[in-house]
């Protein structure tokens, strides 16, 4: 069993809230570090390194975001009591998906933040050349040796998320082939969905149909930010409108 024991979270603020704040992807807890001090007048933060990133080592397994969210849900019971926000980012949102459908007495509300996990929606062409890069890959791979050729293959035909993943790669690929949209629909917990309008790495449509998915949810679009962006440039918007859901919960 994985030790929650290794999990490294940082603590910021004194409220009476506890705001649990989940990274992306490639990322750690600090990426949700400014907008969570935009808070610390008003809840307790806790921001988490996802084992394999941060300051909290790999677990040794290739994990999807169920086993991700087993893992957290371990250390959510050790919190005190009083209402728990998860937000989450890209692969943090997955896994908070994740959490509420399976963990609903753990948190009161989520929040997400540049979410994926629904197949996109794709052209006819775009299926097409899709296939046969992974196909391609798939074909070379046989015949180039684990090292420097490998490499390059990765570098030619793959994500830099899946380049760069090293032992994680096997999460990635299950990560990033779920298809969260049965989870999402069985979600009964407060949520507040937000997108940058340019977001090309979960897209205004993915979030627009985790809305329709998940009953009651609340969505907004800001205008002018891409999938980083707006956990930067675009913080003091996300903020106030978690802020809004802190007091409506």
């Amino acid at each position: 069993m994985a030790d929650i024991g290794t999990l490294h979270v940082t603590t910021l603020g004194s409220g009476q809230v506890q705001l649990i704040w989940a990274h992306g992807w490639g990322q750690d807890g600090g990426a949700f570090a400014p907008t969570a001090q935009s808070l610390a007048a008003f809840a307790t933060s806790y921001l988490i390194d996802f084992p394999g990133f941060g300051k909290t080592p790999f677990q040794g397994q290739a994990w999807g975001t169920r086993d991700y969210a087993d893992f957290i849900a371990q250390w959510l019971q050790t919190l005190p009591a009083g209402k728990k926000i998860w937000i989450g980012h890209s692969f943090g949102g997955r896994v908070g998906i994740q959490m509420a459908a399976h963990y609903p007495g753990l948190i009161d509300g989520l929040v997400l933040v540049g979410t994926a996990g629904l197949p996109r929606r794709r052209t006819a062409f775009q299926r097409l050349d899709n296939w046969l890069r992974v196909r391609v890959f798939k074909t070379m791979k046989l015949f180039v040796p684990e090292g420097p050729k490998r490499d390059r293959l990765r570098a030619r035909f793959g994500s830099a998320d899946y380049r760069n993943a090293g032992v994680l790669r096997p999460s990635f690929v299950r990560v990033v082939n779920e298809n969260l949209l049965p989870t999402a629909m069985t979600i009964t917990r407060p949520t507040l969905i937000i997108c940058g309008e340019r977001d090309d790495q979960a897209p205004p449509d993915i979030s627009q149909r985790l809305h329709k998915a998940i009953q009651g949810s609340a969505y907004h679009l800001l205008p002018g930010f891409d999938h980083y962006s707006i956990l930067s440039d675009g913080r003091h918007q996300v903020a106030a409108l978690i802020k809004g859901l802190i007091e409506k919960i």
